[in-house]
């Protein structure tokens, strides 16, 4: 039986009894299919802070629901993307 120990400070950085560098893994993901380079993204993502992001899915929610609410009452009303386009010089 084989025991290897990790040199390195970071454990995420020891992969498969091996030490993988950042390079190495970049280069990996860069040959995968878009698809699944996506979804490898996405799931990094989430693995930095999701409570983060949860809090402002949150935040965002209530945002939205405010302005339907206020939609919904005649307090607000909708303009048509091509009037924002055209405010915005960009027709």
């Amino acid at each position: 039986m084989v025991i290897s120990v990790c040199p390195c400070k970071s454990p995420a950085s020891w992969v498969h009894g091996s030490l993988v560098s950042t390079q190495e893994i970049t280069a990996s993901a860069l040959n995968l299919p878009p698809k699944s380079r996506a979804r490898l993204a996405a799931q990094l993502l989430e693995s930095i802070d999701s409570q983060q992001q949860r809090r402002v899915d949150a935040i965002w929610a209530r945002e939205v629901e405010a302005r339907l609410d206020a939609y919904e009452a005649g307090d607000k009303k909708t303009v048509a993307f091509a009037d924002v386009l055209a405010y915005r010089g960009k027709r």
